[in-house]
């Protein structure tokens, strides 16, 4: 009774425990926001935008008065007189407390400085977007280099098992006088070099994890895999929407533009350098000789003083004409490289949309080659143990269904990559 009451305890505590949770599985939505978050680029180019955003606030924080408290104690070796030896001083002793309030009056009415922060915010973002796209390129690469690894070590590890049938029907065919030990070394031989094949195409798809796992995941050595869709044959879109899509979203077009707005916003920074400037200041508090709300002779010191300052430039030896000049210049090139990067955007979009179109073409008939080269390894072993073929021909047809596989995996490979690129142009993925 006893026995079988713990049989029947063990029983409920293994059904009632939790499985072990299986490897990662990744589809390629999951690998790009995965690399977001763990991507150095992307990173580094959010931490310019959140230093830009700090200069933009700062820029605002200039154009608004600014308060401040002013404590000063002032000694003067003394001369018998009441303001000692140094008469500016006002006194032997001088005590001040004061808060301040200051304005400059050029800021209130010339935004430059403001514009200028926020432009530089804008290529900020649009850099994070930049650094987000070509990360995008590198995983994308990564991702289907890991799925067609992965069909080769299937397709070794077919042609594996294929060779080793051939070895079975050499040794069969030898035993029965009809073929020659040559026929049996060839076939051995033959597996030798599809075994061979395997153990490269498994070192091959371990390094493609690695590759990817130091974008996607916080510790390489995490177990996982990534989803195979390279039997999804979508059709490619139209160049013309193409272009309007990514012409409207690219991130490159939008740094060169935010560039130009910042370069304009500079030259008028520079140009301030010929106004003059104007500073308001208001006190407000102590400035005696004692420290008190009145003085030895009853009169009151706490009180309020304003002063106005103008300085108006007269010569600094071009050095303003200069600065204007080279943020002209700066201007000039921005918009070049605003016109390159449009020109090189609708290259990329034709050549991205080229190469989608030419893979997704080639699709089909790698898929036919399979099938004939399969047919033709079939027919060839049917003709080797009727004796009309030789071991030859037989290991060459397994050759060719070997490379006609690998082409068409590396033919889909090739179009879910075009595809996913053109994609990423059009801001789309």
């Amino acid at each position: 009774m006893k026995s079988g009451m713990i049989l029947l305890l063990l029983s409920a505590g293994a059904f009632c425990q939790t499985p072990a949770p299986g490897p990662l599985v990744i589809d390629l939505p999951q690998a790009l926001a995965r690399a977001r978050q763990y991507g150095g680029q992307v990173q580094a180019a959010n931490l310019a935008l959140a230093q830009a955003t700090q200069d933009r606030v700062q820029a605002r924080a200039a154009t608004l008065p600014q308060a401040s408290a002013l404590t000063e104690y002032l000694y003067t070796e003394g001369n018998g007189t009441p303001t000692g030896v140094f008469v500016a001083n006002n006194g032997v002793h001088v005590y001040t407390g004061q808060g301040v309030v200051h304005q400059d009056v050029l800021p209130l009415l010339a935004h430059g400085a403001q514009l200028r922060a926020a432009a530089a915010e804008a290529v900020a973002q649009a850099k994070v977007d930049v650094a987000t796209r070509g990360l995008n390129a590198v995983v994308i690469q990564n991702f289907y280099a890991i799925l067609d690894a992965a069909r080769k070590l299937d397709n070794a590890t077919t042609s594996v098992t294929e060779a080793n049938r051939f070895v079975e029907i050499a040794r069969q065919l030898e035993g029965g006088g009809e073929v020659a030990h040559a026929d049996v070394v060839k076939a051995q031989t033959q597996l030798q070099q599809r075994q061979i094949d395997r153990n490269e195409a498994a070192t091959t798809l371990a390094k493609a994890k690695i590759a990817l796992a130091v974008l996607i995941l916080p510790d390489v050595a995490t177990d996982f895999s990534v989803k195979d869709d390279l039997e999804q044959v979508e059709a490619v879109p139209m160049l013309d929407e193409a272009r309007n899509q990514a012409t409207a979203g690219n991130p490159d077009v939008k740094a060169a533009e935010a560039m130009v707005n910042q370069t304009g916003a500079d030259v008028s920074v520079a140009r301030y350098g010929y106004l003059p400037t104007i500073g308001l200041d208001f006190f407000y508090g102590l400035n005696s000789n004692v420290v008190g709300f009145y003085d030895h002779d009853h009169n009151q010191n706490v009180g309020a003083a304003a002063q106005v300052s103008v300085n108006i430039p007269v010569w600094n030896w071009g050095a303003t004409k200069s600065k204007v000049k080279q943020a002209q210049l700066r201007q000039d090139q921005a918009r070049l490289d605003l016109s390159l990067a449009q020109r090189t955007l609708q290259a990329n979009i034709a050549a991205a949309h080229a190469e989608a179109d030419g893979a997704l073409s080639q699709v089909s008939l790698l898929r036919d080659g399979v099938t004939y080269a399969a047919e033709s390894l079939r027919l060839t072993l049917l003709r080797y143990q009727a004796g009309e073929a030789t071991a030859f021909e037989v290991a060459d047809a397994q050759t060719t269904l070997k490379q006609a596989r690998d082409s068409y995996d590396d033919g889909l490979a090739r179009y879910r990559i075009a595809l996913a690129s053109l994609r990423a142009l059009m801001g789309t993925l």
